[in-house]
């Protein structure tokens, strides 16, 4: 699908005063705080041993410019300096005395007023790095109340230089070096912050908002399918969400769709089933009159009329009680199973579609069941089988509908069985889920739905055999356990 930008979801749409539509400190905010922080936490571990380095730089600077201004004045004949040119020259050192140490023996090459003692004393020839931190931050934080005492390695012959010094303008020359760092770091960090924070904007956050957007407004109206998000063609895991979004959208609005219609279904049932039960007390009243006939066809079939209809006006009542299709609990008893069957025929047009009916049992096994649940199990199977064999047509052999049941332990066994086309491997996934598990034309797949769900209620359970021509429904309908069973 093609992308769609942030304005997709209409501002009409997104529900105003939501708590959720008002983030003060969101995630692009606290990214950009994040990503200052993480700047300045590197530049902090950059820094620390930058200015030891820097330090022992300017130290090995002064001890230099310490060793050419000795080699000025060993050059000099004796008597030979002027007045104040020793002081000069420590002056642009920055030292008040110089000593070189050559051979062994330790040289006073200049000096100018000597103190008693130094504070410190400076090794510059340890350069272990943990040393150095350490000097410089002592350096920074406890500042030596005199002059400090600094040694270095000699150059020239040389065994070392050393010179005395006044510790304050190295601690200035570390805090003008500590506030440049610091000005630095702080420009570093807000660029790469700002960057950062743009470039997560644009691939994360922007999307991330688009998504929350679409469920809000996805929530107020989930089955309206125009607020189905339409993914992206991106191709990373923002693009996977939108991807997986989408399909959960569609699959719950035409879910949601469906229980709708199922319910406004519902609705109207219980309105037909509220006329219908009229109807058919008065199609009672008119088959009672029937029974008193003297023809013989219809003294048989009056009963067995007046029966259904019974079982239908009581059907309609349950469902008006429980506003919906709820099948009552079963008023099991031990009958008979075979004359159960037998009669059938009276209710499948078996005769005007040519089939053969085929009742394969022993005359005395019984059932532990609701009579007539049962038969109303046995109807929905017949109907569905003669309807199978009708829409086959003609074949090689007679169109049969065979019901056969035997004893197993405690159980009865009841087989359901033509030889039509069988059942559809697609119609198969879904055979006893209600308006799923039809594939016959103008089917709605209610009756393998009601005939489970009665074989459940009787605590059995129903399957589709796999082998064999056509299709052989097995029933097993268990005894109670309360000791009334067959």
């Amino acid at each position: 699908m093609d992308a769609r930008p942030d304005e997709s979801i209409d501002s009409e749409r997104t529900p105003t005063g939501d708590p959720r539509g008002s983030v003060r400190f969101g995630l692009s905010a606290r990214l950009l705080v994040l990503t200052g922080l993480f700047v300045m936490l590197a530049e902090v571990l950059i820094y620390v041993p930058s200015v030891a380095n820097f330090r022992r730089n300017w130290l090995n600077d002064r001890l230099a410019a310490a060793q050419v201004a000795g080699v000025v004045l060993e050059a000099v004949p004796p008597g030979g300096v002027p007045s104040g040119f020793e002081e000069k020259l420590l002056a642009g050192v920055g030292a008040r005395a110089v000593a070189v140490r050559v051979g062994g023996a330790r040289r006073l090459l200049a000096t100018a007023e000597m103190p008693p003692e130094v504070a410190r004393v400076i090794d510059l020839r340890d350069t272990h790095w943990a040393t150095l931190i350490a000097d410089a931050f002592e350096t920074l934080v406890f500042p030596a109340q005199g002059p400090v005492r600094v040694i270095g390695a000699g150059k020239g012959g040389a065994d070392f230089v050393e010179i005395v010094m006044d510790e304050r303008p190295l601690r200035v020359a570390m805090l003008t070096f500590s506030r440049n760092i610091l000005i630095l770091s702080l420009a570093i960090s807000g660029i790469t912050a700002f960057l950062v924070y743009l470039a997560l904007h644009l691939i994360i956050v922007r999307p991330v908002r688009r998504l929350a957007a679409n469920v809000t407004a996805f929530e107020h109206n989930p089955e309206d399918a125009e607020r189905v998000i339409r993914p992206s063609e991106r191709r990373d895991e923002i693009g996977e969400v939108e991807r997986a979004l989408a399909l959960m959208q569609e699959t719950l609005s035409r879910e949601l769709l469906q229980k709708k219609h199922l319910a406004n279904l519902g609705l109207a049932v219980s309105k037909v089933n509220h006329d219908l039960r009229n109807l058919l007390a008065s199609a009672q009243l008119l088959s009672d009159r029937l029974s008193q006939l003297s023809d013989p066809t219809v003294r048989r079939v009056a009963p067995k009329l007046i029966a259904t209809l019974g079982r239908a006006i009581a059907f309609c009542e349950a469902t008006l009680a429980y506003g919906r299709a709820a099948e009552p609990q079963p008023r099991r008893r031990v009958v008979r199973l075979a004359p159960l069957v037998r009669d059938l025929a009276d209710f499948l047009d078996l005769a005007g579609n040519g089939i053969t009916f085929v009742v394969d049992m022993d005359e005395d096994i019984t059932v532990d069941a609701d009579p007539d649940q049962l038969s109303r199990i046995l109807i929905n199977l017949g109907r569905n089988a003669v309807q199978a064999l009708a829409q086959a047509g003609a074949g090689p052999s007679v169109p049969t509908l065979t019901i056969a049941a035997r004893r197993d332990g405690r159980s009865t066994v009841i087989r359901v069985a033509d030889n039509g086309p069988g059942v559809p491997a697609k119609a198969r996934e879904h055979l006893f889920e209600a308006f799923q598990g039809t594939s016959r034309r103008g089917g709605v797949g209610l009756g393998l739905a009601i005939t489970a769900e009665l074989v459940a209620l009787h605590g059995g359970h129903i399957v589709l055999e796999e082998e064999g021509p056509g299709a052989t429904f097995r029933i097993h309908l268990p005894d109670r356990t309360n000791g009334n069973g067959a």
